[in-house]
């Protein structure tokens, strides 16, 4: 038996963002955006808005590298007058049917706070061109700030004419996107390029609405042709000096031990060794985000994409539909709890789609013959989701429990996953001298091999299960929320 001593004395507030969700038009990658869009209609398609709503992320960012070509005045105003873009880094044309007010409505909808990422001067990359258009796609301070203006001023006249009357009021606004990755080769701004483009940004868009909050750029240079050949971990000390940011972002990634078989199909082929690499994959996000507390300052954070990156993740990495991934993630998302004390926004996955296995939430297509349908992360994310407290609680445990605890008035919450991919674990709940009056498990308990797909899309549907006492059986590979209501 593992006892759970649960501490009753809350901490901190634990931000609301921690179910974000990354939304970005990824050209012929991944149809994403425009699969979930009913070009007929001009409208979301009700199924993904359905399946979103039990998601339910707290919000969605829109942007990504496609943010650093996209000129927003392109994609608002009448449809027949949008302007088709190039996708310079994920290839085909973007249509600008979805743009400012289709996202603020899809978020409207699904009850999420929108992000939104501007164009930073095409991070200081080589200066792009549409191949049709010829069109610059480098963004200025002034298009940025302007877009804040369409978005959060009650009299912008350009929005009033599009026959939209009152304001969007959107909060969160991120300058740039891994703007110290490489891109195809190339490096853009140096960190002190960056820190000095960030302020100018910030001060224009700060002009329009000082009341916005600000997100920055402050991973470390990643030269993915040459991973040595570049390197300067600045980034986030540099940008913790300007006062325009409230909160600096970085890109984190489930660890990959050496010889990890999570690519291709050789997951297949030991799954106990699949098992245990999927279980240290938490270990990533542990280590970078323990350096960029190093380097905060005073700022809050931001992890605006997480996903496992190994070759082939996205559209063969068939290892991330297996039950093993969705465990894994729940040790992820259970490490940003660990770090909601400085953590502002977070996620685990790519949004939705139809065919990346990063995503959280999977469109089969033609959308009219399908359903969509959580993937294991996006399991993990709806259950904890559902079950989460205002403020975070200490909790300790031994054993092969990984567990994280929070609190609302007299309710307890937690998230635990079993690592032990054969064995069940017997939980003792222990909240000290409160006692305890009713608690109930919610959990997805499955096979780890188990592959969801079109055709099985309910595999890893949780269940429900009253606890009687203070003690409760973990099945093996099982995560659950348990909550606890106290006299």
């Amino acid at each position: 038996m593992i006892k759970l001593k649960i501490s009753t004395k809350q901490k901190h507030e634990i931000s609301p963002y921690l179910y974000m969700q990354f939304m970005e038009p990824v050209g012929v990658c991944d149809s994403s955006v425009d699969a979930a869009w009913d070009f007929i209609e001009h409208k979301w398609y009700d199924k993904v808005i359905d399946k979103a709503k039990e998601l339910a992320p707290t919000m969605v960012r829109f942007g990504g590298c496609f943010a650093s070509y996209y000129h927003w005045m392109e994609g608002v105003g009448d449809r027949k007058s949008r302007i088709p873009m190039y996708n310079h880094v994920w290839g085909g044309y973007y249509s600008n049917q979805v743009g400012t007010h289709e996202i603020v409505d899809f978020c409207r909808q699904v009850n999420a706070e929108p992000l939104l990422v501007v164009n930073m001067e095409t991070e200081g990359l080589p200066t792009l061109h549409d191949p049709l258009t010829g069109s610059d796609r480098t963004g200025t301070a002034e298009e940025a700030a302007a877009w804040v203006d369409y978005c959060n001023n009650p009299d912008n006249a350009l929005r009033l004419s599009h026959g939209v009357e009152k304001p969007y009021n959107l909060k969160y606004w991120q300058i740039g996107n891994e703007t110290s990755y490489s891109v195809f080769g190339n490096l853009g701004f140096t960190s002190d390029e960056c820190q000095a483009v960030t302020r100018r940004f910030a001060a224009a868009m700060r002009e329009k609405d000082p009341s916005i909050r600000i997100i920055g750029w402050g991973d470390e240079t990643k030269y993915w042709e040459d991973p040595a050949g570049a390197v300067d971990k600045t980034w986030c000390k540099k940008m913790s000096q300007v006062d325009e940011v409230d909160i600096i972002a970085f890109h984190a990634a489930p660890a990959l031990l050496e010889n990890s078989p999570l690519g291709g199909l050789h997951y297949k082929e030991d799954f106990e060794s699949t098992w245990d690499h999927f279980m240290q994959g938490y270990t990533g996000l542990r280590d970078l985000i323990a350096q960029m507390r190093a380097d905060r300052g005073s700022k809050r954070l931001a992890i605006t994409e997480c996903h496992y990156a190994f070759p082939g993740n996205k559209n063969r990495g068939t290892s991330l539909s297996t039950w093993a991934a969705g465990v894994s993630y729940a040790r992820c998302h259970n490490e940003l709890m660990r770090n909601s004390d400085v953590l502002e926004i977070g996620t685990i996955a790519d949004f939705f789609g139809n065919i990346w296995q990063s995503n959280a939430l999977m469109i089969p297509t033609p959308v009219p013959l399908f359903e969509p349908y959580l993937m294991p992360v996006g399991a993990v994310m709806k259950l904890f989701g559902a079950h989460q407290g205002k403020y975070e609680v200490d909790v300790s445990c031994g054993g092969a429990l990984d567990v994280v605890a929070s609190k609302t008035g007299s309710t307890y919450y937690l998230h635990v996953a079993n690592t032990d991919m054969n064995a069940a674990q017997t939980l003792q709940l222990d909240l000290g001298s409160e006692k305890i009056k009713s608690a109930t498990m919610y959990y997805i308990a499955t096979d780890p091999e188990t592959e969801i797909c079109p055709f099985n899309t309910h595999c890893f549907d949780s269940q429900e299960m009253k606890i009687e006492g203070d003690t409760v059986l973990l099945l093996a590979a099982a995560v659950a929320a348990i909550e606890i209501v106290t006299e």
